[in-house]
């Protein structure tokens, strides 16, 4: 497990930070952090090939209790990389705060959980998912395709200021069970 409130720092020391700024008044909270993705009509999404190569894509970010989450379809070219490896990153930005968050994508089959995320894209998207047999599928595309739901459970994460001097690393702590 994951603490969601994660530890808050400057990304730079003295040493390596010029002209970054090493100033702790500049640390950016993660509340600010997790606006700036719950807020987003998209983010990058990074996943690895299997001989190795990066593979990003834009997908549409929700946020549901204490983390965010994203939809594809299982058989396409990110949901095929996340099975062999979840280790993915997530990037996005608004007009105070550029967010990139390593972290682990892992497939959600939770019934109540599947209910609670399409919610979630029906609220912010207006997109409509039905729920059969465990599995999310959109009914208004011809041949009603399967979908996935990830949640994204981050490890760190960095944001860095409009001003283009400041930076914030967020260091999740595992909790303690």
């Amino acid at each position: 497990m994951i603490d969601t409130t994660p530890v808050a720092e400057p990304l730079f020391d003295e040493v390596d930070a010029t002209p970054m700024s090493t100033d702790e008044a500049t640390v950016k909270p993660w509340s600010q952090a997790r606006a700036c993705l719950e807020l987003a009509p998209k983010m990058w999404l990074s996943t690895v090939r299997p001989d190795g190569r990066p593979h990003a894509m834009p997908v549409t970010p929700v946020w549901v209790g204490d983390a965010p989450y994203f939809t594809t379809r299982p058989a396409s070219r990110k949901g095929r990389n996340l099975i062999r490896n979840p280790n993915c990153v997530v990037s996005v930005g608004d007009e105070s705060l550029d967010l990139v968050i390593e972290g682990r994508a892992t497939r959600i089959y939770d019934e109540d959980r599947l209910r609670r995320v399409a919610q979630a894209f029906a609220a912010k998207f207006e997109w409509l998912f039905t729920l059969r047999d465990g599995r999310v599928y959109d009914d208004d595309l011809p041949g009603s395709p399967e979908y996935a739901f990830y949640r994204i459970t981050p490890r760190r994460a960095f944001g860095y200021g409009a001003d283009g001097l400041t930076a914030t690393r967020w260091r999740f702590r595992p909790r303690s069970r």
